[in-house]
């Protein structure tokens, strides 16, 4: 197991900043550990902090009015949430919800938008990281809308991979259901045909993918399709 990252540099957003840049910032970063379920924004609130994943990832979850919930997006070491509170006041549009277990470097709004506004580079990833963000919101729409539930699935526990760097994800069937909008049953269905088929291994909440080329054969086109435009944003 990887020992927990406590270097805002292992963020790949920090990490591509100008030096400058980046030691304005430093002062004013602190370290924080979450768990899988804390929630650091709800939709409508005012964005109080920002926050630079170390590792683990963040959910972004559209939440309806009878309190249910799909997620549009996932956040990792390669971004931030919170970012388009560098460019003044900003109130969250969705919920967002710690996924996988991570570490990050958090600063709070207003010494953020005083180092957004001394620092072009730093505007730049504000603004290019909600086009990520805006990118994996249409392309995970689509994905709900037109794909059926084992290509879905497979492409949200390869992201999932991903942004743990671990072929291990800690995920009860109860979330990953709600991540996808679909039943418990049919998560437990399609998680039991891969596991039957020596794809994945499914224990306590705990996927261990064995097969990744047959994962990515599985998934729908949205995996790479995420992967190719998010190249050309960051």
């Amino acid at each position: 197991m990887h020992a927990p990252s406590t270097n805002p540099l292992d963020n790949k957003l920090l990490a591509s900043l100008p030096r400058n840049d980046f030691e304005a910032l430093r002062s004013h970063l602190a370290a924080i550990s979450l768990m899988q379920g804390d929630i650091v924004y709800e939709a409508g609130a005012e964005v109080d902090y920002v926050y630079f994943p170390h590792g683990g990832m963040f959910s972004l979850l559209a939440v309806m009015r009878d309190g249910k919930a799909i997620e549009t997006a996932t956040v990792g070491r390669e971004g931030v949430v919170g970012a388009m509170a560098g460019l003044g006041l900003y109130q969250s549009l969705v919920r967002v919800m710690v996924q996988l277990p991570l570490h990050a470097s958090k600063i709070a709004a207003a010494p953020f938008r005083r180092a957004v506004a001394a620092s072009d580079a730093l505007r730049d990833v504000c603004v290019r990281y909600n086009e990520v963000m805006l990118t994996q919101a249409r392309v995970t729409a689509a994905c709900n809308a037109l794909h059926q539930i084992e290509e879905r699935f497979c492409r949200w526990l390869l992201q999932s991979a991903d942004r743990a760097a671990s072929d291990t994800v800690a995920l009860t069937q109860e979330l990953l259901a709600e991540m996808l909008g679909v039943r418990r049953t049919s998560v437990t269905d399609v998680a039991r045909k891969m596991q039957d088929r020596g794809i994945i291994t499914y224990s306590r909440g705990v996927i261990r993918i064995l097969d990744r080329e047959a994962l990515e054969r599985l998934s729908c086109e949205c995996y790479k399709n995420l992967i190719e435009q998010e190249a050309t944003l960051t």
